[in-house]
């Protein structure tokens, strides 16, 4: 029974943790800081991302841990298994060649706003539409590589399969409301991207997409 009661709390505090995340990465929120503060909410993205962390490390820290083992791979399979998680680990970082990283932990919203260069229709940040390097493959390459570098571990414990799967959901919800902005500020443009390129999976690996529209 105990065990229930466990898995069900870890459940529950990655379900507040993923509600609280996608709350206050929302336009409606965002427009309400913009309302309110004007250009600083230049500040809001660095702050969300502090947060988000803060957040998720109490959650790993203080979560119940059900002492209960998956599996625990034997040699030559505990090697062999670090492969794919270490291509997961390279293609994580190339997708990341292809964003502002700047952009995205929040750093460069605040340098404009230093310079006094921040545009407030901007909200938290200056987006771009990626589709080169493995945005050709799948549209979210950053989920599919976090996804294969989670899953490819020599032991598994439940608490950590729980926590996989609990990120494997939120990686695909979250993809649903970061499209519908995309589609909203891209329109056509990213429709036609989504009818080509699979979400998260690369089904399509042998078809990449296929434009000279980089920007």
């Amino acid at each position: 029974m105990q065990i229930f009661v466990e898995v069900f709390l870890i459940f529950i505090l990655y379900f507040l943790f993923g509600y609280t995340h996608t709350f206050l990465s929302s336009k409606k929120i965002k427009n309400f800081i913009k309302e309110k503060f004007g250009n600083l909410i230049a500040f809001y993205r660095l702050s969300f991302n502090i947060i988000s962390i803060l957040l998720l490390s109490l959650i790993l820290k203080y979560a119940p841990r059900p002492d209960i083992m998956i599996y625990d791979l034997q040699n030559p399979y505990d090697f062999l298994i670090l492969i794919p998680q270490f291509l997961g680990l390279i293609g994580f970082f190339w997708s990341f060649k292809y964003l502002c990283v700047s952009e995205l932990i929040g750093i460069g919203q605040i340098k404009r706003w230093l310079r006094n260069e921040y545009d407030v229709e901007d909200l938290d940040e200056k987006t771009t539409l990626n589709i080169r390097g493995p945005f050709k493959f799948v549209r979210h390459p950053i989920y599919f590589f976090s996804i294969l570098f989670l899953i490819s571990r020599p032991t598994m414990n439940l608490f950590y399969l729980i926590t996989f799967i609990c990120a494997v959901i939120y990686f695909y919800i979250g993809s649903i409301y970061e499209e519908r902005k995309l589609v909203d500020e891209y329109g056509e443009l990213y429709t036609q991207y989504q009818s080509i390129v699979p979400r998260i999976l690369p089904l399509k690996i042998f078809k990449p997409y296929k434009t000279d529209k980089t920007n």
